[in-house]
């Protein structure tokens, strides 16, 4: 992936965490992301602690569960 992630990408991403989210880490985040994986509940699961993780933001359970289910549902 050689685009540059949009500069309103990144400061949507930064407004809502709180916190500056680097380019790098949201490239390297959005290229291991695929259908498949959007099908798989464990994969789901450690994509949404990679945004967190790189974002610095803690997840709660809750909050995954509801995540998971928003995109197992939606087909996102």
């Amino acid at each position: 992936m050689d685009k540059k992630i949009s500069k309103d990408v990144l400061n949507s991403v930064s407004k809502k965490t709180g916190k500056p989210v680097s380019e790098a880490s949201l490239k390297k985040i959005a290229q291991k992301v695929s259908p498949d994986i959007m099908q798989n509940e464990a994969q789901i699961r450690q994509l949404i602690k990679q945004v967190s993780s790189a974002a610095g933001v803690p997840v709660s359970e809750d909050t995954i569960k509801e995540i998971v289910g928003a995109v197992k549902k939606e087909r996102i």
